[in-house]
């Protein structure tokens, strides 16, 4: 039998499960490895001048292909480096298989009592193992082979996640018996149609029949499942109306008439009302956290019943909400089952109200209604209209990414990816690199949407725009503050701005000098005071394959609406006047929701 180096057999059984690209840090511990990649036909290895930007490059690229993500390190601090972006991973659903090299096994210290034997090692396993779907030591050469294997199916397999494999130097240059990689194949991670399943499937199909006021929620589970087509079928067949979590945003195409918007903490407001009225919500993939919701649990479709479909059976047993039905199943599967089966829904009551509710309360109304100043919800305008076809937008923790949120439109094929569960400032410009390397559309542009928090922390990513003359325009909008914090400074902290301002000792850095010093086309917009966009604003940004893009706005830009902790669902601030609000309720307000 023929024998393959171990970091050679790795790599190979890495390309025969669709991967092209790994993301890491050259190191000590993973020279092995990162040498057999570079020398792999069909194989990238792309050098972040970070592991944390390894790590949220990996989870870009696992979200935009469908494929898995991969990303090494070097041991100790190397591998430390990561945790971020392994937990963003692990929140979201996304299926990433994280290689730290280990220092050989020989020098490891194993169970003896002292904190460290060989040079930067770390246990890093059992650092890992709440945030990962699997992590493992592998010092035996002989496990290699069903470990990788294994790993791979974990990461793929349920609802998807990472997972991690801590490879000891010398096992990474011993030599295995080359087996059959056909035989180490992911298997697909979706679920046959039980006649169990199939039972409540159909009696989701009976409950929309006879539902006077249906609504789809679509969540980040359908994008995790790469159900968008299907999703796209189920929805135009049957006419059901739909919202979107944060993360399901990226499936829905916004454009259709009987999209209704985000919902949640700082959903739109028709999404959130058309939620609190509707009596059959149709949960697909999303876990009904406390942002979605609201504080005021009852006020969540409080007249009728939810049903929620999830590929993770603990989500169901532990939902917070009392009207639902549950069931544990495939998204694919269940979409496949539904579109065929669902009749198209007529009710124009339902749906004429509906058209009102978000011809009253949509974004556009509520920045009327709501904003002094509007110069980051023009600029979400702007890219709305210059956005076309396969274009995706990442978009940062903070301000920006509930600005983003709120007001951009996605077409069918555009995406959006940001850091929901997990929500790391920084993560938005790494994730658009591993966005970058799996798009296959050259037309397509990557908007890196950041505040100057978020952007300060991932600088060092920049490198790599010019380096591979990647197709990402970088959006810095610069309040030279934390303003989503500075509103909850506001709201509960006397307006002490500890941290948060200048005065509060944040600082931000001179973003064209940083541009200039990573070869970038830098461009300024200076949006202070609520200036007019002028025609030349965005000439040269818009001309540009990459760029970074300097938006000014001022300090107290504020994001509305906001559904404060105690409030129904239905009620977010700055809240309607009663009288208006029961006019536009069908449901009665019971107690428990004012």
């Amino acid at each position: 039998m023929t024998k393959i180096k171990a970091a050679d057999y790795i790599v190979e059984l890495l390309a025969s499960n669709g991967v092209e690209v790994v993301f890491g840090y050259q190191g000590g511990m993973v020279t092995h490895l990162a040498d057999s990649i570079s020398k792999h036909p069909q194989m990238k290895f792309v050098q972040v001048y970070h592991e944390q930007t390894a790590a949220f490059a990996a989870v870009g690229y696992a979200r935009k292909s469908g494929r898995i993500g991969v990303a090494i390190a070097t041991s100790g601090p190397g591998a430390t480096n990561l945790i971020t972006g392994i937990a963003d991973a692990f929140f979201d659903s996304v299926p990433v298989v994280f290689i730290t090299g280990q220092v050989n096994a020989y020098e490891y210290k194993y169970d003896k009592p002292i904190r460290q034997l060989g040079f930067q090692e770390t246990n890093i396993v059992d650092m890992l193992k709440p945030i990962t779907k699997y992590a493992t030591l592998l010092d035996k050469i002989e496990d290699l082979p069903a470990e990788f294997a294994k790993a791979i199916n974990i990461a793929t397999s349920g609802r998807k996640g990472p997972v991690v494999i801590d490879l000891p130097m010398n096992v990474q240059r011993e030599f295995v018996q080359l087996e059959s990689l056909a035989n180490l194949a992911t298997v697909s991670s979706h679920q046959s149609v039980s006649p169990e399943f199939a039972t409540q499937l159909s009696s989701i199909v009976e409950k929309l029949r006879s539902a006077q006021r249906p609504l789809v929620l679509v969540g980040g589970g359908v994008a995790a499942a790469n159900g968008f087509a299907l999703l796209s079928q189920f929805l135009q067949s049957s006419q059901l109306p739909f919202v979107s979590s944060l993360q399901g945003k990226t499936a829905c195409d916004e454009s259709l008439e009987l999209y209704l918007g985000t919902l949640g903490s700082y959903g739109n407001r028709c999404a959130n009302m058309a939620v609190a009225n509707a009596d059959l919500v149709l949960v697909l993939g999303s876990r009904l956290d406390l942002r979605q919701t609201g504080g005021v649990v009852a006020s969540f479709a409080s007249s009728g019943e939810v049903i929620h479909l999830d590929i993770d059976n603990n989500e169901l047993k532990h939902s917070r909400l009392n009207n639902t039905q549950n069931i544990h199943g495939d998204l694919v599967s269940a979409l496949t089952y539904l579109v065929s089966r669902v009749s198209r829904f007529t009710d124009n009551t339902w749906l004429n109200y509906l058209a009102q509710l978000k011809a009253r309360y949509n974004q556009a109304q509520e920045i009327v209604r709501t904003q002094i100043k509007t110069a980051p919800y023009d600029l979400m305008a702007f890219l709305n209209q210059i956005s076309h076809g396969y274009d995706s937008f990442c978009a940062d923790v903070g301000q920006n990414q509930m600005w983003a949120m709120q007001m951009l439109q996605l077409t069918q094929n555009q995406r959006f990816y940001t850091s929901g569960g997990l929500g790391a400032m920084g993560s938005a410009l790494p994730i658009s690199l591993g966005v970058a390397f799996a798009e296959l559309n050259k037309s397509a542009t990557i908007y890196s949407i950041s505040g100057d928090g978020g952007a300060h922390m991932a600088l060092q990513s920049l490198m790599l725009i010019k380096q591979y003359d990647l197709p990402i325009k970088v959006i810095i909008i610069n309040n030279k503050t934390l303003g989503m914090i500075t509103q909850f400074q506001e709201l509960y902290f006397d307006k002490n701005m500890v941290g948060t301002t200048a005065e509060g000792g944040y600082l931000v850095p001179d973003f064209e000098h940083l541009a200039k010093a990573y070869s970038l086309d830098y461009f300024k917009v200076d949006q202070t005071n609520n200036r007019a966009f002028e025609n030349n604003d965005f000439a040269g940004f818009i001309a540009a394959r990459n760029c970074l893009l300097e938006y000014v706005i001022d300090a107290d830009c504020r994001v509305y609406p906001k559904l404060e902790y105690n409030q129904a669902i239905y009620n977010p601030s700055p809240m309607l006047p009663e009288a208006e609000l029961v006019a536009n309720m069908l449901i009665a307000l019971a107690e428990v929701d004012k």
